[in-house]
Order: structure tokens, then sequence, then C-alpha cells
């Protein structure tokens, strides 16, 4: 575990997410999120956690293992087809990851995930993350419609994004 990434996670903390994403850009992306669901019947999450602390922090768990966690905690896994999507973001690594369900995944595969997750951290980069982040709901939306129609029945997960 580098000092480094310590250092970055404790000082940028949630400070971080509050300017980067204020009420206005969460409530855009919860706009994006219902737009793209009326395209499918997937189920996508956004989750922006600014930085680790305590226990994940210390274990130096990455960003992967950690959007697992969240995936779990959330629990996505848990709709009709199989086939929710959580876009996670750590801001202090400036890492995005994406957990599908099995439903999804096998359609899409990691390549096209790691793909989107791509695509959005170059807008990030560049301090575009309103942009990034509708971007890859857009890009999971497209995904989804490919695979799931439209939806029959009630939307199963929120579509609010989580700050952590």
């Amino acid at each position: 575990m580098g000092i480094k990434r310590i250092g970055k996670h404790l000082i940028e903390h949630r400070w971080r997410v509050r300017r980067d994403f204020p009420p206005r850009v969460l409530d855009a992306i919860e706009r994006a999120i219902k737009a793209g669901e009326a395209t499918h019947s997937g189920q996508i999450r956004f989750v922006v956690e600014g930085a680790l602390d305590g226990v994940p922090l210390f274990r130096n768990q990455p960003a992967r293992e950690r959007a697992l966690d969240v995936f779990s905690h959330l629990r996505i896994w848990d709709t009709d087809h199989n086939n929710g999507v959580l876009i996670y973001l750590l801001l202090a690594d400036r890492d995005v990851e994406i957990v599908a369900d099995r439903g999804i995944d096998a359609k899409v595969g990691h390549a096209g995930w790691e793909a989107i997750c791509r695509t959005m951290e170059t807008d990030f980069r560049s301090g575009r993350f309103e942009q990034g982040v509708i971007k890859g709901i857009e890009a999971v939306s497209r995904e989804l419609a490919r695979h799931f129609p439209p939806p029959a029945g009630p939307n199963e997960l929120p579509d609010k994004p989580v700050v952590i």
C-alpha cells in the first residue's frame, strides 16, 4: 500500500464529491438514468465515492473490489432478468468500474464495459464529470437496449445516484 494513495484518500475525501457532483449534476444524472431505462428493461445505478476510509483504505482495497461490495450491498444483482448494472466512480483514484449482473455481462463482456469506463475516464481527466457520467449511462443504456426490450414492468431499482 502506497503512502501517496493513503494521503490522497485522506485529503480529498467528501469535499471533492460536493464540488464535482453538486445537486444539479446529481439531478441530471438521475434524469439520464430515467431516460435510458425508458429504452430497455435493465436497471442502472450510479455510485460516486469520494475516497476510501477506514478498513477499505488500509487494506488497500482496489476500486474493482470496492465496486463489487457496493453492487452487492445495493442488491443490484436482485433484478428479475439479471440485468442490473452499476457504474461506480472512486473519485480519489479517478477510477471507474462497471459491474454488471450475469444476464447482461454475458452479452457485453469485460472488453465492452472496459471501453465505456475508459471513455468516461477521459472526460474525468478533463474535469468534465457530468458529461462523462452521462455519456457512460448512455453507452450502458445502448448495450441494455440491444439485449433487453423496453420495460413491461415496474422500475426495480431507484434511479437516484448514490454518494458515499
